[in-house]
């Protein structure tokens, strides 16, 4: 079946190119979607949700979870109908069968990724630079950002193994957060609210819970990235479903264990202005500082790769979809790679790095992931009501989808409302979101894909 916008559909460039190698099974993809969740949000998050949560830090964990689960399973069940590499931006025009709608989601899902790659670049540069490394830290994040396409480029095999080792290095630190904190477990009230500017407790109410959850929010983003590689895995109807669920899983486990930890070794007000280096450098004096240091850069390191994996085969599956310009979405003949979508995004990158404006972008995207997350969980509803869909080796409730975008929607709602200490409302995030969103639009009105395949 092919369903089309315009009635003289192209050729698709699937006969004009070899295909993705499937390489990845569901063991690999688990560490996929770890490594994409572990990266380098949590590490930095456990101070700023202790500021605004208290010790109560771990609610804030559970809220974003539960958030991030529904519209995970809502995500593994669309990949076991549909594994495509354009992935939501997939699913969302075979649901909805307006191009923009489906233009909007696949470019803000790769504007979160490039503006994480951006951030992380910078992070390893500032990091190196600051080791004694003789060169600035913008030239070391430029050279950083070349190896990095040169790593993609080179094989999905490649990048995954390079994956494994990051992942295991990460995973490897806040397990041993929680093993030199745990004799700390049981000594503060896990209960008690954030501290207010006058010194006193402030109660823990709903809305600080869900506004900690938006926080936390971020630290779960990744899982998504799961579905943009479904055309190199092996039998993606159960690898994918497998991969995802147990990904977040896992990611899940090790959040709580570390946000408990973090608040029991430190007060709220010290983690805050710390981190987990803080938390190391009180339960384990003994442990060298620049270690953390080096654990944290391969952390930020594997993000940086994932998400570069991710946009790749995300704007190479919106080409076969004839949504971006037939180049990006050709593969290199002995890589087997979207060699054309790997470059054109390193030069995007390259001036994101060196705009400045990445940390504003950050916030923004966070509101644009939560947009996507909300429609794509419609849009499984309107595919699950369609008579003629296929089904999937997956299947969830019609429920689960109709929860996660209420969830989902909430916490957008909840961070637009938020007002920042000065009692006034934070604009700025929002209003970026809605320039980059005005942006892709006005690309989409400039490139005006003619045809929008979308085969069985």
């Amino acid at each position: 079946m092919s369903d089309t916008t315009s009635p003289a559909a192209g050729p698709s460039v699937e006969n004009e190119s070899p295909s993705l190698a499937r390489v990845i099974g569901p063991f690999t993809l688990i560490i996929y979607g770890v490594g994409s969740m572990l990266g380098a949000g949590i590490y930095g998050l456990v101070g700023e949700a202790a500021g605004r949560m208290g010790s109560a830090i771990w609610l804030a964990f559970l809220c974003a979870m539960v958030a991030a689960l529904l519209t995970g399973l809502s995500y593994a069940n669309l990949g076991s109908r549909y594994p495509r590499a354009a992935g939501a931006a997939y699913a969302t025009h075979r649901a909805y069968r307006r191009p923009m709608l489906t233009y909007v989601v696949g470019l803000a899902i790769v504007a979160s990724g490039l503006t994480s790659m951006a951030t992380g670049s910078r992070v390893i540069g500032r990091e190196l630079a600051s080791v004694g490394i003789p060169l600035g830290a913008e030239i070391i994040a430029g050279i950083y950002l070349v190896l990095l396409s040169g790593l993609v480029f080179r094989g999905i095999k490649e990048s995954m193994w390079f994956n494994i080792a990051c992942t295991a290095i990460e995973a490897a630190g806040l397990i041993f957060v929680v093993a030199i904190g745990l004799k700390y477990w049981g000594s503060v009230n896990y209960l008690q609210g954030p501290i207010a500017a006058d010194g006193s407790i402030s109660p823990l109410t709903i809305a600080i819970v869900l506004q900690g959850g938006v926080l936390t929010f971020f630290s779960f983003i990744g899982f998504e990235d799961i579905l943009n590689v479904s055309e190199e895995c092996k039998e993606p109807k159960t690898t994918i479903p497998i991969g995802l669920i147990g990904a977040m899983l896992i990611s899940t486990a090790i959040y709580m264990a570390v946000a408990i930890t973090a608040v029991s070794v430190l007060p709220p007000g010290e983690l805050a202005k710390t981190n987990l280096r803080g938390v190391v450098a009180v339960a384990a004096p003994w442990f060298p500082s620049w270690l953390f240091t080096v654990i944290t850069c391969f952390a930020v390191a594997n993000t940086a790769l994932l998400n570069y994996v991710m946009a790749s085969r995300l704007i190479y599956g919106m080409s076969r979809q004839g949504l971006m310009p037939a180049a990006l979405g050709k593969v290199h003949r002995t890589r087997q790679t979207p060699h054309v979508a790997i470059f054109v995004l390193l030069g995007i990158i390259l001036a994101l790095m060196l705009s400045g404006q990445v940390s504003r972008l950050a916030d923004a995207t966070v509101l644009l992931l939560l947009t996507v997350f909300t429609i794509v969980n419609i849009a499984l509803v309107i595919l699950k009501f369609r008579p003629a869909e296929p089904k999937g080796r997956f299947e969830v409730p019609f429920i689960i989808p109709v929860l996660g975008a209420a969830v989902c929607a909430t916490l957008l709602i909840t961070r637009v409302a938020a007002r920042g200490k000065d009692g006034y409302h934070d604009w700025a995030a929002p209003a970026t979101a809605g320039v980059l969103i005005a942006l892709i639009i006005a690309l989409y009105l400039v490139l005006r894909p003619k045809h929008v395949l979308m085969d069985d």
